[in-house]
């Protein structure tokens, strides 16, 4: 579940076709979905699980990749190292982006994102904040105790009762750092 704070490796810029600026949104969510279609089967077989890839900067791109062990041990500076080689292997024989970037790759951490909907079902109990695209029921920002899943909505109780938010409507959700998400972390560690 919880890990030990983030790590994080920097890997040396790569350079790659002829496209000199990412420049505004940079095509960013094709590029993102080509690239997590590219890496996961390779960080799959590796015996980690993809959570989340992001471009991130201007001038100095980023791309962000978080992972986490299969077996939910913590990611290690060792298992960043395992990860970056090998997406950079990967990037570098498939050369799905032009232009110079840095790799970063992380552990989703304690307070991690919520980017699948299983991943509500797996932290069902804990305490979450998630953004909508659009008003659900008025609202866009939701914090609370997080229930599942009915179908493919993300029930989350809130002052009020509970509410049902379409998961393809979420723009955003991570857990909260609590002293019950803490403990529970430790436990995980502890096996």
């Amino acid at each position: 579940m919880g890990e030990r704070p983030a790590f994080f490796i920097i890997g040396n810029p790569v350079f790659s076709g002829t496209r000199d600026t990412f420049g505004g949104d940079w095509r960013q969510m094709g590029e993102v979905r080509d690239i997590e279609r590219l890496i996961e089967p390779g960080v799959d077989a590796a015996g980690y699980e993809l959570v989340r890839v992001r471009f991130a900067g201007g001038d100095a791109p980023n791309l962000q990749i978080m992972a986490e062990r299969k077996d939910r041990r913590p990611v290690t500076v060792e298992d960043c190292v395992t990860i970056s080689r090998l997406v950079s292997a990967l990037l570098d024989v498939e050369d799905p982006l032009s232009g110079a970037y840095l790799l970063e790759v992380s552990s989703p951490g304690i307070d991690r994102p919520l980017v699948r909907i299983g991943d509500y079902t797996r932290f069902n109990g804990f305490e979450a904040k998630v953004e909508t695209e659009h008003p659900i029921g008025g609202q866009r920002r939701f914090r609370g105790k997080l229930k599942g899943v009915q179908g493919d909505k993300v029930v989350i109780e809130v002052a009020g009762g509970d509410a049902e938010i379409p998961f393809e409507a979420v723009r955003r959700a991570s857990l909260v750092l609590t002293d019950e998400l803490m403990a529970a972390s430790m436990n995980e560690q502890g096996r």
